[in-house]
């Protein structure tokens, strides 16, 4: 009976001592939410967020680039359980990690890293303006050359009427006749001298 009875209570001691060392362990923080998210893909960043399930102290953030290049601005700063930190300028599209560690309320440290995306959004790409090809431009030859001046002499035109244009104006068939005329007259007096 004695046996069972210190079997027993050697059990209950030893449950309670088990549960007051195990409670330092569980009083350790540990990250309750952060923003970005792990895994998350964003188009821009200004600062990142870590929440904790208490208040944290002496907080490091290190928001690196593939190259390991820290891209935070200034100090991580802790109030109560949110730690926050700004970011430097514009993230540029690519894979970072978010590094961080706090001492938690029992003075035991922890640390983790959160992997992200940054897929910054397409800039609009300028409208390209419709540029219509110039129209042909004719040749100043073709432009500036008048219509072939008529000729002053058709080639329908009789050698009568080429020849009174030529004349200065005067009707070819006047000059027949006159010298129609003076070729009788020369005729008649030929033919009368004749006469006895």
């Amino acid at each position: 009976m004695r046996t069972s009875l210190r079997a027993a209570l050697a059990f209950i001691i030893a449950a309670v001592l088990g549960t007051a060392f195990a409670a330092p362990a569980l009083a350790h923080t540990s990250l309750k939410s952060s923003d970005p998210a792990k895994g998350a893909t964003v188009e821009s960043l200004d600062s990142v967020t870590l929440t904790f399930t208490e208040s944290v102290g002496f907080p490091v953030v290190l928001v690196r680039d593939a190259a390991g290049k820290d891209h935070g601005d200034g100090k991580a700063k802790a109030d109560g359980p949110k730690v926050t930190r700004k970011i430097a300028g514009t993230l540029p599209s690519g894979k970072y990690t978010i590094a961080w560690r706090v001492v938690s309320d029992d003075g035991h440290p922890v640390q983790g890293e959160i992997p992200f995306t940054v897929k910054a959004a397409a800039e609009s790409a300028p409208v390209a303006s419709e540029i219509s090809s110039p129209m042909p431009t004719l040749s100043a030859s073709l432009v500036a050359t008048d219509p072939p001046a008529a000729s002053t002499a058709p080639a329908s035109q009789s050698p009568a009427a080429r020849q009174e244009q030529s004349s200065g104006g005067i009707p070819v068939w006047v000059w027949i006749v006159v010298f129609g005329i003076a070729g009788i007259g020369i005729g008649m007096a030929i033919s009368l001298r004749k006469k006895p």
